[in-house]
């Protein structure tokens, strides 16, 4: 019954995102390939332009990631734990699951950094590489974490719901605008509430540090939470295979997670005055944006 409601939910997530993100990523790439063409017969230079869309597809393609891709993960690791269906090939498309998701977030934070002037560009090679395993190593056991608590209980469905709620409410109090109608944009936040069940997301681009502080604190107590809770009502889990390697790897992925995440911003972080010389400030996706003008492309980023 728990793997049928698994499915069900499964199959109309799919279809909201067939329905609503094709059409919209279609579109965006179709935007992006006539100015492209355009720019080039022309000779004219609208390279900031593309670069935005560019970075529209980005986003588009994360949250594709995050509404498609990541409730598949899950129902392949909970098949896998319930019901013991492995293999080395199951092994290995997850641990690429894994990868795509925690990658989308790092292009997209490339992306956009590369979009707004007053921000210095992501840093390739060794940053990017601390920054990916950042996110690799807090969003791995954040997905095991939530499979163990379904495994617990499909009542824990409800406590996901108001972690994604209380996501929502916190970008609608940070009163974001990056869509041109009301819809879409209160679409936008509920999108973005879904993330943050999973991984912190820079909704407004303020300093973050104490939001991302208590974060980190909330999901590294919640993931603990669930292998025990697991194993006090559910004291058979203990002599299942799984049970003492998922423990020590959601303790020891959160530890390594958050070491990439401190060692990320305290070297390697590319601070200093951007690119048309305005000082930087902030942490994560869209860091620094306080001081920029009151009138950017941030402001209707998705212009549907």
């Amino acid at each position: 019954m728990k793997t049928f409601t698994h499915v069900a939910g499964l199959l109309i997530n799919e279809l909201f995102v067939f329905i609503y993100f094709w059409p919209i990523c279609y579109f965006k790439y179709i935007c992006l390939l006539k100015k492209s063409f355009k720019a080039l017969r022309s000779g004219q230079k609208e390279q900031s332009q593309l670069i935005g869309l560019a970075t529209d597809l980005s986003m588009l393609r994360m949250f594709e990631t995050f509404l498609e891709s990541i409730p598949q993960l899950i129902l392949q690791a909970y098949i896998i734990l319930e019901h013991n269906h492995r293999s080395n090939l199951q092994y290995i498309s997850m641990a690429m699951s894994f990868l795509t998701i925690a990658w989308a977030t790092v292009d997209y934070r490339r992306s956009l950094r590369q979009s707004l002037p007053h921000l210095n560009n992501m840093p390739s090679g060794i940053p990017t590489v601390i920054y990916l395993s950042y996110k690799i190593f807090t969003i791995t056991p954040r997905i095991l974490s939530l499979t163990l608590f379904i495994m617990l209980s499909i009542f824990s469905t409800v406590a996901m719901a108001c972690i994604w709620l209380l996501g929502t409410i916190w970008a609608f109090l940070e009163e974001t605008s990056f869509c041109t109608s009301r819809a879409l944009e209160h679409l936008y936040r509920a999108v973005v509430g879904v993330i943050l069940i999973f991984t912190f997301f820079n909704i407004k681009g303020e300093n973050t540090r104490v939001h991302m502080t208590l974060y980190y604190i909330f999901t590294l107590c919640h993931n603990l939470a669930a292998p025990i809770l697991l194993f006090l009502l559910k004291p058979e889990s203990e002599r299942t295979d799984y049970f003492l390697p998922i423990l020590f790897f959601i303790l020891v992925s959160n530890l390594m997670g958050l070491g990439f995440l401190g060692l990320y911003y305290s070297l390697l972080h590319p601070r200093g005055p951007g690119r048309k010389g305005i000082k930087e400030d902030g942490m994560e996706e869209m860091d620094g944006m306080k001081h920029e003008p009151k009138t950017t492309r941030l402001q209707h980023f998705l212009k549907i």
